[in-house]
């Protein structure tokens, strides 16, 4: 496998030197700070600079987009904190943003217009699927061909924002062998985590949210369980090891299996 050491460009020294990037990589709270998903966002970094994205980073000009406090019900912080970053936004003209949290990307596209921030929102998984429509993204189908790879869908890129097929075709691409849990797209159950499960003890019941999905997972007797959320992932890891199956079933982001399948 090639290795290749990659320098990610980050906004304010791209603007120093008068070079203005088309895209803005909008890594998020857990790709800047949780230890798992860094590894995630280092992983679509990489694809955007081998691939030569005239992309960039916030770097540490970077804040919270204000999702969770708005979710919590703290409207007057979730404000501030938007309005902060429209003005970041417009300081360096940025007009197309590419996030790798769906929690991100629902809020940008959908929420911040009504305080005029209107811009182009481009889920990741979207943009790998155009990349590959375009033939400018090739894999290397040998890699991971024939591996079972079954797929989470996200609350907030199926159900909110309807993106049900491009994260699919990206990996029967990797793979070839793409098989769906029983609930699958608008019927998908949540991880629990888009309901606050991730923040709280458990609620009463007989089983958490988070293990019935794992569940559904495991049935499809895969040996890859494929997300495309912080939050999801987080949820299914922990299914896993409460199953005891950590060992033998990977999870692993959509990102991260691009990365393996380019060999890079």
């Amino acid at each position: 496998m090639e290795t290749i050491k990659i320098e990610v460009p980050v906004m304010a020294d791209l603007f120093s030197r008068g070079e203005k990037p088309e895209y803005l990589f909008w890594v998020g709270c857990a790709g800047a700070y949780d230890d798992r998903y860094k590894k995630v966002a280092a992983a679509f970094a990489k694809i955007l600079s081998y691939l030569e994205v005239n992309y960039a980073v916030l770097g540490k000009e970077e804040s919270c987009t204000g999702d969770p406090a708005r979710r919590a019900g703290n409207e007057m912080l979730y404000q501030m904190q938007a309005l902060q970053n429209i003005e970041l936004f417009k300081a360096y003209d940025i007009r197309k943003i590419i996030t790798i949290c769906p929690h991100c990307y629902n809020i940008f596209k959908n929420e911040y217009p009504d305080l005029g921030g209107t811009y182009e929102v481009i889920s990741y998984v979207d943009f790998l699927d155009d990349l590959m429509k375009r033939g400018e993204l090739e894999l290397d189908t040998e890699r991971l061909g024939g591996i079972t790879i079954t797929y989470h869908d996200p609350c907030y890129l199926g159900r909110g924002n309807g993106i049900y097929d491009a994260p699919r075709r990206v990996l029967k691409a990797v793979s070839g062998n793409l098989v769906e849990m029983h609930r699958n797209r608008s019927f998908a159950l949540c991880c629990g985590a888009g309901g606050g499960q991730m923040f709280k003890e458990a609620e009463k019941g007989d089983k958490e949210v988070f293990i019935e999905r794992t569940e559904d997972a495991l049935k499809t007797e895969a040996s890859i369980i494929a997300t495309a959320c912080p939050f999801c992932m987080t949820m299914m890891t922990d299914g896993l090891k409460y199953k005891n199956r950590e060992e033998d079933i990977k999870n692993l982001d959509i990102a991260e299996l691009i990365v393996q399948a380019m060999g890079i």
